[in-house]
């Protein structure tokens, strides 16, 4: 039915409004695609962009015709001119045909430009105008918590990141998918600006934490001198199961499952005791290939107590961790 329309549409208010709708498909698309880093909504915008093309070399094409008359014109001219005499011999010079208008092209071209431009335009600002349902759920944004100042420790550490930051490079579209949970959506993001604990406040600890239904996951970053290296000794004295070496991005990391804790709060109590939680699959990266010390850590859990796959973590550090800059 669309196509059909747009056939009965004149070439000059057509072909212009396919170019414009085809350029801004294709650009808004093309970002998205680069923005998300997905390699389907790139190909699609491409699509849109090479039909752009195509039909601007049209124009372009039907433009230059116009400007430069084919030779059957001129042949024509050419057939008048000599029949004129006999028509003058035989009675008075019939007066000349009326010349037919020319349509302004360029007119037809502006005006569907601009017929197109309001009513994206309106389709643009309708949401921001119009009152919006408010049963319609809302994503969460990173933007949403009050900003909190840096603690003094910041200042003192060399290019750190910040909580939000790193939320905003945890809360993108692509994580519930490398979760393999994509039709969730996050139902709770945060970012803070914390220090470690038992350093007096003399180590700068950023993190994000993001929550689905199924999945929580847990960024942070801790600018300490601890390698890698005696991270994993250090895992000789703790309670850390399923160790496993690798490197990641070029850095030095390991894996390993540990258990959370959780506090059980009782109706009428402020608080209770702590308890070992469900169990959850970290990845341990260092901040530079050197491992000259501090560390990023990926934590993923769930409430039920099933894990994905240690390529989810993989794929969040390959995500997450060039937001996180080198020491």
């Amino acid at each position: 039915m669309l196509g059909f329309l747009l056939r009965l549409l004149p070439f000059w208010i057509r072909e212009p409004l396919l170019i414009v709708v085809g350029s801004v498909f294709g650009v808004r698309i093309m970002y998205l695609a680069v923005r998300d880093q997905e390699l389907v909504p790139a190909g699609i915008g491409s699509v849109f962009l090479v039909f752009t093309a195509l039909r601007i070399h049209e124009v372009v094409r039907a433009l230059r015709a116009r400007r430069n008359p084919g030779p059957a014109a001129s042949t024509a001219g050419a057939a008048v001119t000599v029949d004129a005499p006999a028509r003058t011999a035989a009675g008075p010079r019939p007066a000349p045909a009326a010349p037919r208008k020319d349509h302004n092209a360029w007119g037809q071209a502006v005006a569907a430009i601009a017929l197109f431009g309001a009513l994206g335009a309106a389709l643009w600002l309708g949401p921001r105008v119009m009152p919006s349902d408010v049963s319609t759920p809302q994503a969460v944004s990173c933007h949403d918590a009050e900003r909190e100042e840096l603690p003094k420790v910041y200042r003192r550490t060399p290019r750190p990141v910040t909580g939000e930051e790193l939320c905003e490079a945890l809360n993108r579209p692509y994580l519930p998918k490398l979760l393999g949970t994509p039709t969730e959506a996050a139902t709770t993001v945060s970012g803070t600006n914390g220090t470690a604990p038992l350093t007096d406040g003399k180590v700068a600890q950023p993190e994000a934490e993001v929550e689905f239904d199924t999945y929580t996951v847990n960024v942070s970053a801790t600018y300490n001198h601890l390698t890698t290296d005696q991270y994993v000794k250090l895992m000789k004295y703790g309670t850390e199961q399923d160790i496993k070496t690798l490197t990641v991005l070029g850095r030095p990391a390991v894996l390993f499952s540990d258990h959370t804790m959780q506090i059980r709060i009782s109706a009428g109590s402020t608080g209770g005791p702590v308890e070992q939680g469900p169990l959850a699959r970290n990845l341990t990266v260092a901040l530079d290939r050197k491992d000259r010390g501090g560390y990023c850590d990926i934590t993923v859990w769930s409430a039920s107590g099933t894990l994905p796959d240690d390529s989810a973590l993989l794929a969040i550090a390959d995500k997450v961790l060039p937001a996180i800059r080198e020491r």
